[in-house]
């Protein structure tokens, strides 16, 4: 095996593994000796990884800028190809543009023949209707609420055609078959909601922070949705 190779599949190991990750485990993740990955660690130390730990101790990897490109391999290209194309056909106009844009960054970072097999992918994502026939709100109002934890005022129209007013603790965005939805906390209801985006007539900031209880009350949500799930399966 080439080293440059094993030494990208060193950091892919230290991305897979729970930190600290000792050089054992490490070595049983690549397939070479202990001995080997010191070496190998040094090496990517020297090449300006950040590594933090040191032998007995376990190890951590600090991101940093100046590493080289990760390497995809074949598979895994088509897996991005096809991830991203779904995005792109998601009906969220921003969250579209994202998707392509990350498409042209990644490429940009690699050898010019793994550059073809993005271009040159078997995967392909195609639609002959718009995921989302309705029209959507602001998607990036509620996105960037949900990044900073700060809450909603919506005016909403449920299924009886009665709209309300509201405000809300967005939680999470969820891309579903044929319809967008949005988990929240309702401050009116005291209770955790479930919106759907073409239902909303209007939204907008409050500054209102919720912060840190989003990740909490999300886990939470998730979890009571599951053990329904699991109930009307039965």
């Amino acid at each position: 095996m080439l080293r440059s190779t094993r030494l990208f599949q060193l950091l892919d190991a230290f991305r897979a593994l729970p930190s600290p990750v000792t050089a054992a485990q490490l070595a049983d993740r690549t397939g070479v000796s202990v001995r080997s990955i010191y070496r190998d660690i040094d090496s990517l130390r020297a090449a300006g990884a950040e590594i933090d730990g040191e032998r007995g101790y376990g190890y951590r990897l600090i991101e940093d800028g100046s590493l080289p490109p990760q390497m995809f391999n074949r598979l895994e290209i088509e897996a991005l190809v096809l991830g991203l194309a779904e995005v792109r056909h998601m009906g969220d106009p921003q969250l579209a543009e994202a998707a392509a844009t990350v498409l042209g960054k990644v490429a940009g970072t690699l050898p010019s023949a793994t550059q073809q097999q993005i271009l040159h992918a078997v995967s392909q994502v195609h639609r002959f209707e718009g995921r989302y026939q309705a029209a959507l709100p602001d998607m990036r109002i509620i996105r960037e609420s949900c990044w900073r934890e700060e809450a909603l005022e919506i005016r909403y129209n449920d299924r009886l055609g009665e709209v309300t007013e509201r405000r809300i603790w967005p939680l999470s965005i969820v891309y579903l078959d044929n319809m967008l939805v949005l988990l929240a906390w309702c401050c009116l209801r005291e209770d955790f909601r479930m919106f759907r985006a073409e239902r909303l007539v209007s939204v907008a900031g409050t500054g209102e922070s919720f912060r840190p209880r989003r990740v909490a009350l999300l886990r939470t949500y998730l979890a009571q949705l599951a053990r329904l799930d699991t109930g009307t399966k039965r």
